[in-house]
């Protein structure tokens, strides 16, 4: 998840650039202000009791405040994370929030600092207030705005100093020029994560190759499950002398050997690897959920998934070709085989991807055309899935 918080003094422009951010990268707003409003419009009895406490002219306390910011961050719609205004305000609320980050299994991201001078901010105020005739919008009123602000909030940095997710983003200048500095830091910050990508297709759509130029370009570790079941069976361990068996006798894997396979995989490659291309790998529902805890255990997930898209005529007819060369598969031997195969992965599969679908960004890729047309046609929009933009 990307979880920013966006600080500025009053006239700095976080209203506009929050908007543009949740925009881009699919956040969710979360304001104390605009959350206990909510709570109090639902007459909840959190809500009621803030209700009571601001009627009587006190302060709603951080006991309250951490019980609905709470509700709220597990109850908001799907989105890829949190852009936080007017939360935390202090010391205490900072910890609160780390501790509701935490609870989802999640963490601040970035806090991008908007950095104004008084007199820019007083003058933008100003013009504001004539714009919109609001006479309450005075110098000395504006002048109290910006000493609270430096008196209350600029000490919270302090608080963030040593964790190096600050960032200063120059305020001057034009909407879009204060959007392109942020921008190329988030572009900077999501570049860092690790990705995890799951390649669907059927038989003969070409996901061997695809997942080989995407690993290329993006720099992640292929895992296939034929792979590492040929690799294991060559081995000559006690685990490759049972998977001989299997398949000699045609049989289907046991998911208990496959897990055990993958988890080595990653252990071995979780030091120096920014992400995974799954293929081959999750084919039935009960595998997904097995890769959703594997990946879990590393403190990722899926990232996105690609589905390459062939029309079942040419599937057939690239299955056959491949049936007279040495790359053929045990299922490419016959007609009847490769229509069974084609049969089971629309049965089996289809329901993961569907699965998927309502979880993380689905790439639908053409795979017709040669595999450098297929792959230019698939990289930007993967890249965009990445970056969690649409």
């Amino acid at each position: 998840m990307l979880n920013i918080i966006l600080f500025g003094p009053p006239g700095a422009g976080k209203g506009t650039q929050s908007e543009m951010l949740m925009k881009r990268y699919n956040l969710n707003y979360i304001s104390t202000g605009e959350v206990l409003r909510e709570e109090i419009r639902k007459q909840t009895p959190l809500g009621m009791k803030a209700k009571a406490i601001i009627e009587s002219g006190g302060l709603v306390d951080d006991e309250i405040i951490v019980q609905i910011m709470g509700n709220f961050m597990r109850n908001v719609n799907k989105a890829e994370g949190f852009l936080f205004d007017g939360f935390p305000r202090t010391y205490v609320q900072a910890y609160i929030l780390d501790g509701l980050l935490n609870r989802i299994q999640t963490s601040l991201t970035r806090i991008f600092i908007l950095d104004v001078p008084d007199e820019v901010c007083m003058e933008r105020l100003l013009q504001r207030a004539g714009k919109q005739n609001r006479a309450d919008d005075n110098e000395q009123v504006i002048g109290r705005r910006l000493e609270e602000y430096r008196h209350k909030t600029l000490p919270l940095l302090d608080f963030y100093e040593s964790s190096g997710i600050l960032t200063r983003i120059s305020g001057l200048g034009t909407t879009d020029e204060v959007f392109a500095r942020i921008d190329q830091q988030m572009a900077v910050e999501i570049s860092r994560r690790r990705t995890n990508l799951i390649l669907f297709g059927y038989p003969g759509s070409g996901r061997a190759t695809q997942a080989a130029l995407l690993a290329k370009e993006l720099h992640l570790t292929v895992i296939s499950t034929g792979g590492l079941l040929h690799e294991e069976r060559l081995s000559g361990s006690a685990t490759g002398r049972e998977l001989s068996r299997y398949l000699e006798n045609g049989l289907l894997v046991p998911d208990e050997i496959v897990i055990r396979l993958i988890e080595k995989k990653l252990e071995q490659e979780s030091a120096n690897n920014r992400g995974y291309i799954f293929k081959g790998y999750p084919r039935t529902l009960v595998q997904a959920y097995i890769l959703d805890g594997l990946l879990r255990k590393q403190r990722t997930s899926i990232t996105a998934v690609v589905n390459l898209d062939v029309p079942q005529l040419e599937l057939v007819r690239r299955l056959d070709a491949r049936s007279r060369t040495e790359a053929k598969m045990p299922y490419d031997s016959s007609a009847a085989t490769i229509v069974n195969r084609l049969e089971e992965h629309q049965v089996r599969t289809l329901p993961v991807l569907d699965y998927y679908a309502g979880q993380v960004p689905v790439v639908e890729a053409n795979g017709t055309g040669s595999p450098a047309e297929v792959f230019q046609n698939l990289v930007s929009p993967v890249k965009k899935a990445m970056l969690g933009l649409k």
